[in-house]
């Protein structure tokens, strides 16, 4: 559901429920099975469909728009954070080795991998508790 709607505002209540599990259940099981957050495995497809679209010529505003991000600073942020440089500069890149690529390997090569924790996170295990159960941009940090 993440990976077909991630441009739409998704919460963890409403997953949760399509998979017929509590909130806090299912935040558990998927940093089990994914290890990070519902909301960092989100953010994480937007960046990788963000970039996609910069290297295809699209413009950061329209980029983040249509990704879902409401916030071009938070989106730009969250960028730069996963894939090591800002959105403008990665869109004036030259990406003509990736244009060269079967889709297959772009998508693996492309696949932003993050090494550290987003900022404003702990990196600790989820805690339903102390998480708001919205999977906005204002939340947490990614995989697959």
């Amino acid at each position: 559901m993440i990976d077909r709607d991630y441009a739409l505002p998704l919460d963890v209540a409403t997953i949760a429920a399509k998979v017929f599990m509590s909130p806090a259940h299912f935040s558990r099981k998927f940093r089990a099975a994914y290890g990070e957050t519902p909301y960092n495995y989100l953010m994480t497809r937007r960046i990788e469909r963000a970039s996609a679209l910069l290297r295809a010529g699209m413009s950061v505003t329209d980029a983040c728009m249509a990704v879902g991000a409401t916030s071009l600073g938070s989106f730009s942020t969250r960028f730069t954070h996963i894939m090591k440089e800002t959105p403008t500069s990665y869109k004036a890149r030259d990406h003509g080795a990736i244009e060269a690529m079967p889709p297959c390997f772009v998508r693996s090569t492309t696949r932003p991998r993050r090494t550290a924790t987003a900022p404003g996170t702990t990196g600790a295990p989820s805690n339903a508790s102390s998480q708001s159960s919205r999977i906005e941009e204002v939340s947490a940090p990614e995989a697959q």
